[in-house]
């Protein structure tokens, strides 16, 4: 009997374990060093590229704004229908800065000086008490409300987005309905035929070497999957990369076409 119990919990720690070569091939392709966490819904089936780097944390960068929305949204800071960013003129590197903004739009921008005016909002108090009681990455003591996301002091690894990201779907998180609801409406990225996606990116530029994030979940008409892809990025030009590896990914492990 101890025999075959330790084989069977040998074939499944292979199997939990393994590198899945479909996506590994993704990666080679398109020349990119990063880990990729793909994970069922409905049946747990999970695919990882690079276990090793899959249990490693990185600065979050952007895609703390999924939880940052979610916050602010449930804290009261900001009206995600009504609410505007007033821009204050200063010109910032990237245009979609430099106007008033909706939550949305800031989302969907990335835009950091309206997401720091929501973070003097919310405090590091309360920004402490999310996360621990999300069990959402890490987070160095002291830190500052209006960077920690951008300058490392918040690391989060692939497969603890994914863990993330499956309480947010479930609704799993102590958070109205309606702060949910204005999330899921915000995060929405694209509707195919076939599926939709929700997803974020993200860009730790404060970092050596910078990271590249793509984060989210793609609601099929069979299951939903979440998924986590970071990647090393050496110019802007790889920038792509991130969308372009994971979405071949899921079409090559055909849950997307």
């Amino acid at each position: 009997m101890k025999k075959w119990l330790v084989i069977l919990l040998s074939l499944i720690s292979s199997c939990v374990w393994a590198d899945d070569q479909t996506i590994g091939e993704v990666f080679k392709k398109n020349q990119a060093t990063g880990t990729m966490v793909v994970q069922s819904n409905n049946h747990g089936t999970t695919y990882v590229w690079n276990t090793q780097r899959s249990e490693q944390r990185f600065a979050s960068a952007s895609t703390f704004k999924m939880f940052n929305t979610l916050i602010a949204i449930d804290e009261g800071v900001f009206d995600p229908v009504n609410g505007e960013f007033i821009w204050d003129g200063t010109v910032h590197e990237f245009p979609d800065w430099n106007k008033n903004q909706s939550l949305s739009m800031a989302y969907r921008a990335s835009c950091v000086w309206c997401y720091q005016k929501l973070a003097e909002q919310i405090g590091a108090a309360k920004y402490l008490h999310h996360l621990r009681q999300a069990q959402y990455g890490e987070i160095a003591l002291p830190f500052e409300a209006t960077s920690f996301w951008l300058d490392g002091s918040f690391k989060v690894s692939a497969v603890e987005q994914v863990r993330f990201l499956k309480k947010l779907y479930q609704r799993n998180l102590p958070y109205k309905g309606s702060s949910y609801d204005a999330l899921e409406s915000i995060m929405h990225a694209a509707t195919s035929p076939d599926y939709r996606l929700y997803a974020k990116t993200g860009w730790a530029r404060r970092v050596n070497p910078e990271i590249g994030w793509y984060i989210g979940y793609v609601v099929t008409s069979s299951d939903v999957w979440f998924f986590a892809t970071n990647l090393n990025i050496q110019s802007p030009a790889d920038l792509p990369l991130r969308q372009r590896v994971t979405l071949e990914s899921l079409q090559a492990k055909g849950i997307i076409p």
